[in-house]
C-alpha cells in the first residue's frame, strides 16, 4: 500500500465510520446486526456481489462482539 493510498483512506474513513466499526457496547453491537440484516436482504446468497465480503466483515465483528461479551448457554 502506498502513502497516496493511505491518503485516499484517510480522507474517505470518516464516511464509513458509521457503517464499519468494532462493536465495544451492546448499542453498538445491535447497530451492526441491524446492519448485517439489511446486507443479507441486498445480497443474500450471492457470493460476487459487490458488498458480499463486507457483509462477511460485518459478520465476524459481530461474531467477535458476541465471543467476548455474550456467554454461551450450557447444556443442562
Amino acid at each position: 500500500m502506498t502513502t497516496s493510498d493511505m491518503e485516499t483512506i484517510q480522507y474517505l474513513w470518516p464516511s464509513f465510520t458509521a457503517l464499519l466499526f468494532v462493536p465495544h457496547t451492546e448499542q453498538e453491537y445491535e447497530r451492526l446486526v441491524a446492519i448485517l440484516d439489511t446486507l443479507i436482504d441486498v445480497v443474500g446468497e450471492h457470493e460476487s456481489h459487490p458488498l458480499a465480503s463486507y457483509m462477511e466483515v460485518i459478520g465476524v465483528l459481530i461474531e467477535k462482539y458476541e465471543d467476548e461479551y455474550i456467554p454461551e448457554i450450557s447444556d443442562r
